[in-house]
């Protein structure tokens, strides 16, 4: 072979390494490329579900009042707002628990000064519609301090209190409804955390069954003593 072949040879293939590089230049360029698109797609649909899902259970429509505590009476109370969310209210708390007929607003107000949540409801709301509540109220946060109970002339189909703090609702499916339970069940604001939203004195009864208890006199029994949730250690014991 004389040298201008060996030359010519040696051209060649420097030309097809050269050419080779190239395309796996390429190729890394378009899968590195790819790559960065898909992590692209991805922090946005990750960020899209972040957004929506803050803005879907965002509480910023809660309102908030302030109450004091320990306002206990015997007569029946005129609220401000319609459930109540704080004030006066009867010595006796509410049982907590889903009622299918209406409570003693004074009695709730109690349940709510113990941490409870309350849910209301129209009484002409769809079947399909309460049982969406039920469902919620069985499934979210501590049942043992959540009331839910139908209220006449509510300003909204559905609407969520605790002591100081209410949300007005269009749908019970409202994700808001979820996100305002476990903010506010047993929560900072709550007068007398700890006490129970049930026990021995606990009113178990609806407002059709039973009027408010009257004011003992003379040696009738006086009214309960608040007593304390046992902790977890103690309820194990």
């Amino acid at each position: 072979m004389t040298k201008e072949k060996a030359r010519a040879r040696r051209d060649h293939l420097q030309q097809m390494r050269t050419q080779q590089k190239r395309k796996e230049r390429r190729a890394a360029l378009l899968m590195w490329g790819a790559g960065g698109l898909i992590i692209v797609v991805l922090v946005g649909v990750v960020g899209f579900y972040l957004v929506n899902q803050a803005r879907q259970t965002s509480l910023d429509a809660v309102t908030s009042v302030k109450y004091d505590a320990g306002q206990h009476v015997w007569n029946a109370v005129t609220y401000k707002e319609t459930p109540p969310v704080g004030g006066e209210h009867n010595n006796y708390w509410q049982q907590c628990a889903v009622y299918d007929k209406p409570i003693h607003s004074e009695h709730a107000v109690h349940s709510m000064e113990h941490g409870a949540v309350w849910i209301t409801y129209r009484p002409d709301l769809p079947k399909a519609q309460v049982d969406k509540l039920k469902e919620v109220a069985s499934s979210t946060g501590q049942q043992d301090y959540l009331l839910m109970s139908p209220f006449p002339n509510l300003p909204s189909p559905v609407v969520v209190s605790s002591w100081g703090h209410q949300l007005k609702l269009d749908n019970p499916e409202d994700p808001k409804l979820g996100a305002f339970i476990k903010r506010y069940q047993n929560g900072a604001d709550t007068p007398e955390p700890g006490a129970l939203c049930g026990g021995e004195d606990a009113i178990t009864t609806t407002a059709d069954q039973a009027p408010l208890p009257p004011e003992p006199t003379g040696q009738e029994q006086q009214p309960p003593m608040e007593t304390l949730a046992p902790s977890p250690s103690q309820s194990q014991q």
